[in-house]
């Protein structure tokens, strides 16, 4: 499928900035026989003074900039064409994998300190740090003879009977700890509580951030920017296996409605947009994605 996607975010301040620093992350990844970028444009206004476009330490696309002169908002668009292919990373497939019994011995056996490196995703991250409550409640949906990717649905689906999608219960800064005790969250909490109950067993499992097309209700027509920047998990299955990946949020294998922007142990390194102000007030953030398909692959 071939998707073309628009991004705005954007924010306002109650009184003018008079300087500011920005790290951006929105623009799609190029992962061969998974998703091809045909396109891509990230543009600013005001025109920063300064620009660099770079790849960071995990591979994602990283825009710095900076605004030097007074300004009273700030608006970031990103613009792109994307082939979604099938690709191999669903959690479900009819692989052989690696069993939880045996997935220790792989990791501790693992010499790559890479990006993909299962390594980096075993332990606790600053937005994921070890909880017992979530650890005991990924135990108790294993049972022996186990592979490590039925432990991954396992526990996705478990935890999307646990928990209920609430926009207004936690905020960007919610710990995981309390949106799992609240059980209540989006899908960054969601994500990250999937993640610490993985890691909290011995399989490593990092953050994921993109775009998911999602439908209008019957009858309804589709309405323009009425989508929004998504998370899920990827685990590492053993070497057999490798990465794959799954939803929590809507209790499913990631799949053609994906697109990957950024992967990272957490949100703390895939966050879309992050800066440091110069100001003296109060600011106010908005954020709208269009994503439609314009062909089948």
């Amino acid at each position: 499928m071939i998707y073309d996607i628009k991004l705005r975010i954007g924010y306002d301040y109650t009184s003018p900035v008079g300087g500011g620093r920005h790290v951006v992350r929105v623009l799609p990844l190029e992962i061969p026989g998974e998703q091809r970028v045909i396109a891509s444009l990230l543009s600013v206004s005001p025109e920063p003074e300064e620009r660099r476009d770079r790849t960071d330490f995990f591979g994602n696309g990283v825009t710095e900039f900076a605004l030097c002169r007074p300004h009273s908002d700030i608006s970031v668009t990103a613009q792109c064409r994307v082939e979604r292919l099938l690709g191999h990373s669903a959690p479900g497939e009819a692989v052989a994998g690696t069993s939880l019994d045996a997935l220790a011995a792989e990791v501790g056996g693992c010499r790559d300190l890479g990006p993909s490196s299962p390594v980096h995703f075993a332990a606790p991250s600053a937005r994921v740090p070890y909880n017992a409550q979530m650890t005991q409640f990924a135990k108790l949906q294993l049972h022996d003879g186990m592979t490590v990717a039925e432990a991954v649905v396992a526990i996705g689906r478990a935890l999307y009977a646990h928990m209920k999608f609430d926009p207004e219960a936690t905020t960007v800064d919610t710990p995981a700890a309390d949106a799992f005790a609240r059980r209540r969250g989006v899908c960054q909490d969601f994500t990250h509580i999937m993640i610490a109950c993985l890691r909290g067993i011995g399989i490593p499992a990092g953050y994921v951030s993109g775009y998911l097309r999602t439908l209008p209700p019957k009858g309804q027509p589709r309405l323009e920017g009425a989508d929004a920047m998504h998370a899920w998990v990827r685990a590492w299955c053993g070497a057999g296996r490798g990465w794959v990946s799954f939803d929590p949020t809507n209790d499913i294998a990631v799949g053609i409605d994906h697109v990957t922007v950024a992967h990272g142990r957490d949100y703390a390194d895939v966050s879309p947009i992050r800066g440091i102000l110069r100001i003296s007030g109060s600011q106010t953030g908005h954020q709208a994605v269009d994503m439609r398909p314009v062909l089948p692959a």
